[in-house]
């Protein structure tokens, strides 16, 4: 063993410093490259990314962190869970039946496989995607993909011997959903002992390759596990562990802390484990009090969720602290997490502001600041960096840029009255259907319409100073006049103006919101090809004038329909963003919720009747654990309320989430008392839907009914099957008809049809 601390990273962004990786994706999806051009733009962005990292110094770099689109969806592919549906013929999972289980399709024209996709939900609590593994009680696993040799082999080509990277066998089943109709309770771990073996037959062949680690993800670690799932952990790593014999294995566990299951967790029969030293920095101590003699410790002090600098005086003895008590050989610096939750490199921000640029860390600086840990930690003289370091803390803590006396006033002001509507919903209810006049089963969309190239090209025009405002905005109004025509001869009730001035439902926002700033390259992978680019809260947030206002009131003015406001929340917006790290996360969401609160005034004042404050994310920054969830929850709950509760009761109030289970958490949603709740449901077959008719749910629900992540174009008859399905357990005068999220990503060729086949279905209901 080296008597020096090394570095690890866990995994690094693989979309590229430009999105090279959608761009190819797309391409391909679009037949306007061959699979092989594809694979060769893939790896060499794999190139790319192990040759960085070994120039910026780091020991221990992984292999099979890249993705076309994600990690859980490779490691069904690679253990042979492919759902019936999807025909896995062959002896490999190609991408055609990669492609075909997130997508519904492996590419746009070949309509022929048309089939509904595999469920999409979070990675724990980031707004990164999986693609939701199905399982039944009479499976079996078999290896059925090479892609983590080949990568491996690809590396070792290059003169990197590579760290491969898996997701944990208990973590796979435990994040899986059973599909079994015969067999609906029985219990995923039971699926262990056939899968155990693909595992095996993995790592006794990257033994025979020439792997010295593997790295196990096992973030179940940071969750309440029951002794059943703790028994399974345990049987596990005993048997991985006593299945190979030269190979080292790395067992991570990231996302929070261990707690009452840190003894289990070091106790594991492994020769490294990784814990999240950011989010577990109070747990370090225990765990160094307790960590056996024959295992390395690998620190994730580096925070691999945010874009701040690390504070080096902060981190500096902690890590001291693990090297006296370890020794050097036995500790390693690594992120938190995988950096592909971060953008890639400050390097390409030649617009941003100075200042705030250096208070940052993209992927690529955080790997400098590894090794600069490490080199300290191993006697190296890095007195540059040290000061460097402590001078970007000191101006990010004295900037007056960060606090406005004004924001924290009005914070410390707000009363309980502010988050409460004038009248409960059953009096609200009355008013709002005497004012809109709407039918059975009114039919809506969740607010964006196709982004096409020419809008996104006039956008870029614009930003360039090609075209002026005056043209921009007049090609707008164009595209929302179309855009409202076209949802009045589909016959939609109740409209939206399109969001084509918006390039993000985030974004957006905090370009017109103080205390925000913005990268020009800071994308980071949502999910397959989708990328978003957080902005980033650095200070006090307050907005300085009306941000959607005009385009509502002008789209309202072009039709006798109502049409809606559409606003993006306080939890979605503090979830979606790089958030400030120098004030609880609470304290943020409010100073936004009161300028949402504000937005939606006037929006009222402007004469639109109904107002959707979508909140996405509310499910996805719930604690890990539950015991911390009612704090997180009351605050929550409480913003969203102090956004919406400003306007009459006349006016009513929408809400959209997608993608999250509802179950555990629907007294909060029903807290939450917006009018109007539209959910996804389609790729569950409306089992979702469950949650709300279990509680009695007394308001309104959009239960989805066509998926917008598909590139397929859903029948009549398929629409119309899942809202009888909806109207079996709901009262159908309490029914809203709408797709599950917003159309931006798909194409009018898509839409139209897909729309027409929902308003059909909806009609033939009322019949």
């Amino acid at each position: 063993m080296l008597n020096k601390v090394l570095t690890n990273n866990l995994g690094f962004p693989r979309i590229g410093v430009k999105r090279e990786l959608k761009r190819a994706t797309e391409e391909f999806w679009a037949n306007k490259i061959s699979e092989q051009e594809l694979l060769d733009r893939a790896s060499a962005l794999r190139k790319l990314n192990w040759k960085t990292q070994k120039d910026a110094g780091i020991d221990i770099i992984p292999s099979n962190d890249f993705s076309f689109y994600d990690q859980v969806l490779d490691m069904s592919c690679l253990a042979g869970a492919i759902p019936p549906r999807f025909n896995r013929n062959g002896d490999k999972a190609d991408l055609d039946i990669m492609f075909s289980m997130a997508r519904g399709m492996s590419k746009t024209s070949d309509k022929s496989k048309a089939t509904y996709a595999s469920e999409m939900t979070k990675w724990f609590d980031t707004n990164y995607h999986y693609i939701v593994p199905e399982f039944y009680k009479d499976m079996e696993f078999r290896l059925f993909s090479d892609k983590v040799f080949k990568e491996f082999k690809e590396a070792l080509a290059e003169g990197i011997k590579t760290k491969p990277v898996l997701i944990g066998p208990v973590t796979y089943l435990l994040l899986g959903k059973v599909m079994d109709k015969n067999n609906p309770d029985f219990d995923k771990l039971l699926l262990l002992d056939k899968l155990l073996p693909v595992y095996i037959e993995i790592l006794q062949e990257l033994e025979k390759l020439g792997a010295e680690w593997v790295q196990l993800d096992e973030p179940v670690f940071s969750l309440d596990l029951n002794k059943n799932e703790t028994d399974a952990l345990q049987k596990t790593y005993r048997i991985l562990g006593g299945s190979v014999k030269n190979l080292k294995l790395m067992l991570a566990s990231y996302f929070g802390e261990l707690r009452e299951n840190l003894h289990s967790f070091v106790s594991l029969p492994v020769n490294a484990l990784h814990i999240d030293g950011v989010r577990g920095a109070d747990e370090v101590d225990k765990i160094l009090r307790v960590f056996p003699d024959d295992k390395i410790l690998s620190i994730g002090i580096i925070d691999g969720r945010n874009i701040w600098k690390n504070d080096f005086e902060n981190s500096l003895p902690i890590l001291t602290k693990a090297e006296k008590k370890l020794g050097a050989g036995r500790i390693m610096v690594a992120p938190s997490c995988s950096l592909i939750h971060t953008p890639v490199t400050l390097k390409s921000e030649t617009k941003m502001d100075d200042e705030l640029k250096s208070w940052m860390a993209f992927a690529e600086e955080k790997l400098d600041e590894m090794a600069t840990l490490a080199a300290i930690l191993n006697g190296e003289k890095r007195n540059e960096s040290l000061e460097a370091n402590k001078q970007a803390h000191l101006s990010r803590r004295k900037s007056p840029r960060i606090h406005n006396p004004a924001v924290k006033s009005r914070c410390a002001a707000v009363k309980e009255a502010e988050i409460n509507r004038n009248s409960g919903y059953s009096r609200r209810r009355l008013l709002q259907r005497e004012k809109l006049h709407l039918p059975d089963f009114p039919i809506t969309t969740i607010g964006s319409f196709p982004q096409t190239a020419e809008i996104r090209s006039m956008r870029a025009k614009h930003k360039k100073n090609e075209i002026s405002t005056e043209e921009y905005e007049n090609f707008l109004k164009a595209e929302i006049e179309k855009t409202v025509r076209r949802q009045e001869e589909l016959d939609i009730d109740m409209l939206v103006h399109g969001e084509f001035e918006r390039n993000d439902m985030v974004e957006y926002f905090g370009e017109q919101l103080d205390g925000f700033t913005f990268s020009q390259f800071g994308w980071v992978q949502s999910f397959g090809s989708r990328y978003v680019k957080p902005p980033i809260i650095f200070g006090d947030v307050s907005r300085p004038s009306p941000m959607t206002v005009r385009w509502s009131r002008y789209a309202q003015s072009l039709t006798s329909k109502p049409m809606k406001g559409m606003l993006t929340g306080p939890v979605t917006i503090l979830q979606w963003s790089f958030v400030r790290d120098d004030q609880p996360r609470s304290e943020t969401t409010k100073q936004i919720a009161l300028a949402l609160r504000d937005e939606v005034i006037d929006l009222e004042k402007a004469g639109i009747q109904a107002i959707q404050i979508d909140e996405p994310a509310l499910r996805e920054g719930l604690p890990l654990r539950k015991s911390d969830w009612k704090e997180y929850l009351l605050w929550a709950v409480n913003n969203f309320r102090l956004s919406a509760a400003g306007v009459k009761d006349e006016t009513q109030i929408h809400t959209h989430m997608c993608y999250s289970e509802f179950n555990d958490i629907i007294d909060s949603i029903a807290a939450l008392d917006a009018d109007v709740i539209s959910i996804e449901t389609s790729r569950s077959n409306m089992e979702l839907l469950d949650a709300f008719v279990e509680y009695k749910y007394p308001n309104e629900i959009g239960p989805g009914v066509y998926d917008i992540h598909s590139p397929r174009v859903p029948e009549q008859k398929e629409m119309q099957d899942l809202l009888l399905k909806a109207e079996k357990v709901l009262p159908r005068e309490n029914i809203w008809v709408n797709p599950d999220c917003g159309l931006k990503t798909r194409s009018w060729e898509e839409v139209i049809p897909s729309l027409n086949n929902m308003v059909n279905a909806a009609k033939q209901l009322r019949k």
